[in-house]
């Protein structure tokens, strides 16, 4: 069954032909309601203002965030030669990743679930310059 209509790439879906980058971090073993309120906090910041919040965050998942963020950057600088400077975060949101399903015994021989939840984390980097065009 091949399929003869190609699949448009990750980076025309996230960026087009805007210049910038992205990093996308998968099977992250947070619930995706805890990294969308660190996202929520850095979303639209520049990329180094974005590092030193999530830097000192309390969160536990400003750490995976910090990485993506970090690793955006620097694809956009090893890529696109783009300066860290000029960046900021346009885009940034968390997909639902796979959900581990556990079982906790309980009274009379039954059983409950737990969901163990995991998240996909996206975050595109872009220049300054373009955010007013």
């Amino acid at each position: 069954m091949s399929n003869t209509e190609t699949r448009p790439s990750r980076r025309a879906a996230l960026l087009g032909d805007r210049p910038g980058s992205y990093a996308i971090a998968r099977h992250v073993r947070m619930s995706p309601t805890k990294v969308r309120r660190v996202i929520d906090i850095v979303r639209g910041l520049d990329v180094n203002d974005a590092l030193a919040v999530l830097k000192f965050a309390p969160q536990a998942a400003a750490g995976p965030v910090y990485k993506v963020v970090a690793s955006a950057a620097a694809n956009a600088e090893s890529s696109e030669s783009l300066r860290a400077d000029d960046l900021f975060i346009s885009q940034a949101f968390v997909d639902e990743g796979v959900t581990l399903r556990r079982i906790r015994p309980r009274a009379k021989g039954s059983a409950s679930r737990i969901m163990k939840r995991g998240s996909h984390i996206t975050v595109v980097v872009e220049p300054k310059s373009e955010k007013g065009a």
